[in-house]
């Protein structure tokens, strides 16, 4: 998730940029900081089971095609992880033994994620940029021209003024054979939500926005066909698609098995890869080799 370093809430708390996207209402758009509520960013999306299921996807997912990777290169992997927030998936890879390169704008959330790294190894091979993605290049061609087998992104599009630039960032950093990792709100899993839970006042509003200032909920999501055109667009293929809460979320009474954790993520993992149960997670997973 990006959020914001001290650098870069005086860019954004500047006076507004009439230059900058704006969406249908006229509002200036901006990459979202979350740098002043990390504790609650914490507690909100890994301090209970819908960060566990996250997780286990993630892991499944990263980690099976890491290891075939770096046996098939025959050695570790170089790894970018952008926006990386809290970085866990990250820091697991650099114990397994890869490199890694963790970027977030945010000075906080480096900061919880440096603390967990040096709780499993204080000579874990990474380092760590707190800048906007956007300043990346400048510094990594300062110390390394090493491009990257395999680039996360995850939960960053949907709060991206212009997520789809994001594409020549990557084209730019990624081997010739690399892979993309990208997970991003699904928006299809609001929808969908308040279908079931009958709030179609909501969904009747066409000006709806949810209170960022704690809400985890973006209001501009991106669109499943719209990051697959962009990956086609950059001459991606994608290898890999899974839902991350396909289920879980939808059920507000819980019954049976919903109340045993370990089976919720047992389930969750055997229907995030099946169709159509796949395209109702919250989130979307896709990885995708040049």
């Amino acid at each position: 998730m990006q959020t914001n370093s001290e650098s870069t809430k005086e860019h954004v708390n500047q006076s507004v940029d009439l230059t900058q996207p704006s969406d249908a209402s006229g509002d200036i758009r901006a990459d979202r900081s979350f740098d002043a509520i990390t504790d609650h960013f914490e507690k909100k999306v890994y301090g209970g089971l819908k960060g566990d299921i996250r997780l286990a996807v993630l892991r499944r997912d990263i980690f099976e095609y890491s290891a075939q990777m770096s046996e098939s290169l025959g050695r570790p992997l170089r790894i970018l992880d952008v926006g990386a927030g809290l970085a866990q998936i990250a820091i697991e890879l650099a114990a397994q033994g890869h490199k890694l390169v963790i970027n977030d704008i945010s000075a906080n959330m480096l900061e919880k994620a440096k603390a967990s790294a040096a709780q499993i190894d204080e000579d874990l091979n990474i380092t760590w940029y707190v800048c906007p993605y956007q300043e990346l290049p400048e510094k990594l061609g300062t110390e390394n021209s090493e491009k990257f087998d395999l680039i996360m992104c995850h939960a960053l599009l949907e709060w991206l003024a212009e997520p789809a630039a994001v594409m020549d960032f990557f084209d730019q950093q990624l081997t010739d054979k690399g892979a993309l990792s990208l997970c991003f709100y699904n928006p299809a899993s609001f929808d969908y939500r308040n279908l079931i839970m009958g709030n179609f006042n909501l969904l009747d509003n066409t000006e709806y926005k949810a209170d960022n200032k704690k809400s985890l909920t973006p209001n501009h999501p991106v669109a499943k066909e719209e990051v697959e055109s962009w990956l086609t667009a950059h001459h991606y293929q994608i290898i890999r698609t899974s839902g991350l809460r396909v289920f879980h979320d939808y059920a507000p009474l819980k019954r049976g098995g919903h109340n045993d954790p370990d089976a919720v993520i047992r389930m969750e993992l055997r229907y995030s890869q099946l169709e159509p149960y796949k395209w109702l997670g919250r989130y979307l997973h896709i990885l995708a080799t040049r």
